[in-house]
């Protein structure tokens, strides 16, 4: 039997399994691992014998779970949904009351609700932790978005705020330099209790929810220079990187000049034209359009992004198609340097009417789901580590310094005052795109979400009236209260209306 060494324990040493354990135990932490696979486990142990909290290779659930100090604390790290409660299944008759239960998968939220309620009744605590920043952010810094058991968060605060990327305080700019054993120092950890229950895997889905219009809206920039201007794919890797060097600094910019600049390793060509269009996705986005449908919020920019996935993924069909459906074509004639800033300005704007949904969506379910969301201290989560991490994230953190209860990013002063810069490039780009058919549907509708919000009157007053003569499901009146319903024995126009 193991002695209980260890302050931490991790099940699942898949890719992002393995890197967090070694984030863990760089940061002096000795941690206890256990894989289903024995062979997995030993072979990770022995490749990093020398980590400096040490790593602690378990063959079987017994040992792994006699290896940790009480009250033992158990990161799981596998597929998410059925799996998940299986390795909680299997961990519950080893464990002592008050042990703690960390998931760190892309759990469904509603799932976490239910494990937490299911575990406390047992007396166990659960803590759900969105874990943002792919492979590269398990191992060296990732952000970090915990709910659960507020006493448990008080334990565990210490080994996630280790491990999580740190910021600078003024500038929200990551700090770099983390290598194995040599954690970054100082700066502000991307990681804060998110709320109870399934508040931490609700925020990280609507993080991947906006990581999926952030991936899209980039798409669209790429195809507009490349099928509107005839760009090479060095050319539009040179324009993401000037664009890196601006308020669109990013990692997706980033990563996106390299993806373009990468030539083919079997090949003569840039790497990204021999890539097959076809998209997949894991589900976060889905979740995220489907709730804020759920909710009544407007969210159509991360939908779009999802449903141009699904678009992407019919390639035989929209070959089949290509060849008897017709559009515009053409290359765009203008002066090419102002219409590529055109499609900044596009991008950008369509990139903070996709945050507006984001939070807004956020500040809706803290209302359905009874939590008091910081949104402030999310947007400093976002600022490093994660996918989407950005300079336009402080931005965003400054917003909701400024007023804490803001409705819109887009009635803050700063957003405001940079939509009204840049939206009549927006628009060129937005119409260029239609008149040469373009598919632009991020922008789009993004655009389309803008000026609907703007809107003090829309047309739903006609729908209303269609929605009464078909289905008696009453109207309002703009000269009576709000709350007063009204209906009319359609189609008879001398018919008096009556009070619903």
């Amino acid at each position: 039997m193991s002695t209980a060494r260890s302050e931490i324990g991790l099940v699942g040493l898949a890719v992002m399994g393995q890197n967090l354990a070694l984030n863990i135990a760089d940061h002096g932490f000795r941690i206890s691992v256990f894989n289903r696979t024995t062979e997995t486990m030993e072979k990770f142990v022995a490749r990093n014998p020398d980590t400096p909290g040490g790593l602690e290779g378990c063959r079987t659930l017994e040992d792994f779970v006699a290896s940790l100090k009480r009250p033992r604390k158990v990161i799981i790290l596998v597929k998410a949904g059925g799996p998940t409660d299986a390795v909680i299944e299997s961990l519950l008759p080893l464990l002592d009351k008050g042990d703690i239960i960390i998931d760190g998968g892309n759990a469904l939220w509603t799932d976490t609700i239910r494990r937490e309620k299911e575990l406390t009744a047992k007396s166990f605590r659960f803590i759900g932790s969105g874990v943002s920043g792919g492979e590269e952010g398990a191992r060296f810094g990732p952000a970090l978005m915990p709910g659960g058991d507020p006493e448990a968060w008080n334990e565990l605060e210490p080994v996630w705020s280790a491990i999580a990327a740190k910021v600078d305080e003024k500038s929200g700019k990551p700090l770099e330099g983390a290598r194995p054993g040599q954690p970054v120092e100082g700066g502000v950890p991307c990681s804060a209790y998110i709320g109870p229950d399934g508040a931490g895997h609700y925020v990280k889905m609507v993080h991947n929810g906006i990581e999926y219009g952030d991936m899209q809206m980039i798409c669209e920039a790429y195809a507009l220079m490349k099928d509107l201007l005839g760009l090479s794919a060095g050319e539009m890797g040179e324009v993401f990187s000037r664009w890196n060097e601006g308020v669109l600094d990013s990692f997706l910019i980033e990563i996106t000049a390299e993806i373009l600049k990468q030539k083919d390793p079997a090949g003569d060509g840039p790497l990204v034209d021999v890539i097959l269009d076809t998209a997949g996705q894991k589900g976060t986005g889905k979740w995220t359009s489907v709730n804020a449908l759920d909710m009544g919020i407007p969210a159509p920019t991360i939908a779009e992004a999802v449903f141009a996935r699904c678009l992407s993924a019919i390639k035989e069909e929209r070959v089949a198609a290509a060849k008897v459906l017709s559009g515009p074509g053409g290359r765009y004639t203008g002066d090419r340097a102002a219409f590529i800033e055109a499609i900044h300005d596009a991008l950008y704007c369509s990139k903070i009417c996709s945050y507006a949904q984001g939070f807004q969506l956020m500040r809706a379910a803290q209302s359905e789901f009874k939590w008091k969301l910081n949104f402030g201290e999310i947007a400093m989560i976002w600022r490093g580590g994660c996918i989407i991490r950005a300079r336009f994230l402080q931005k965003i953190y400054e917003a909701y310094q400024r007023e804490p209860e803001l409705a819109n990013l887009l009635l803050d002063p700063y957003f405001r005052g940079e939509v009204e810069r840049c939206q009549a490039n927006w628009r060129r780009v937005v119409a260029e795109a239609a008149a040469h058919g373009v598919a632009a549907p991020t922008f789009m509708s993004s655009l389309a979400y803008y000026d609907g919000y703007r809107s003090e009157r829309l047309p739903a007053n006609l729908l209303q009236g269609q929605r009464d003569f078909f289905g008696a499901h009453t109207y309002e009146r703009t000269d009576q209260p709000r709350g007063k319903f009204f209906h009319v024995d359609w189609p008879d126009p001398d018919r008096p209306q009556i009070e619903a």
